[in-house]
């Protein structure tokens, strides 16, 4: 990136309400992970993998608890990264990789990691490539480090309750963008397709993400997360947090 964005903080606010009009519980499910950091980390210096990262919401979040904490964001949108690097600037590393792509781990520092997290964003790979990948991840783990996935999830055993919840979220969502209480996605994109210092970021962003990218979606039960977590190696593997039909798995190393 040229120039660091002349309002990062202004911009990452109006992503974070685009995001929490979409999953109200969002900081409920990041401060899940972040105690998980906590809790395997010794000292104040827990060295994060933010995977998947975007503008790095978590990486923010877990500079504000520790500040001397180490911060890797890698995704991949030129749009998303280039809000992270004007917010971290010298707070972290931002990395842009592919996780199609077996070969994201190249890219990385060379030091393990005591966590890495990622939330709403694996549910656009295929099922092999997320077996795959949880392998991939344990091995950027140092011994006793934490992996956390927060996605949606739904409860096999709640079907009907599932289908009204996501009604509800779906009613609350919808009288939110009527009143202007928060940004639609795809106005969202509007706007920062419009920005003097975005537009040619999302100009890139098109030809990265075809139109039809958000057309596939592959969401199974937390269960199934669980096991593919304990099939790539985790020695521990559960559900680290539930909100409706989402939920946050975690593999301990």
């Amino acid at each position: 990136m040229s120039a660091y964005l002349k309002n990062p903080a202004a911009w990452q606010e109006s992503w974070d309400r685009q995001q929490e009009a979409f999953m109200p519980d969002r900081e409920e499910r990041f401060a899940a992970m972040l105690n998980a950091v906590a809790a395997v980390t010794d000292g104040d210096e827990p060295r994060l993998l933010d995977l998947a990262g975007g503008t790095g919401s978590i990486s923010l979040r877990l500079l504000a608890r520790f500040p001397r904490a180490r911060v890797t964001v890698l995704d991949q949108d030129p749009v998303l990264l280039a809000m992270a690097e004007s917010s971290l600037r010298d707070r972290g590393t931002v990395v842009d990789a592919d996780l199609s792509d077996p070969g994201w781990r190249a890219k990385l520092p060379g030091e393990p990691f005591d966590a890495v997290l990622t939330a709403t964003a694996l549910h656009w790979l295929p099922p092999e490539r997320v077996g795959a990948l949880y392998a991939e991840v344990r091995e950027v783990l140092r011994p006793g480090g934490v992996f956390a996935n927060a996605d949606h999830m739904e409860d096999e055993g709640l079907p009907g309750l599932s289908e009204k919840l996501r009604a509800h979220r779906d009613r609350v969502r919808e009288a939110r963008y009527a009143t202007g209480a928060a940004t639609s996605w795809p106005r969202w994109w509007e706007l920062a397709g419009a920005d003097e210092q975005l537009a040619a970021k999302a100009v890139e962003r098109a030809r990265i993400y075809p139109e039809k990218h958000h057309d596939f979606e592959w969401i199974p039960p937390a269960t199934w997360h669980v096991e593919a977590l304990r099939t790539a190696g985790f020695r521990e593997a559960g559900i680290l947090w539930r909100g409706g039909t989402d939920a946050a798995v975690a593999g301990l190393k």
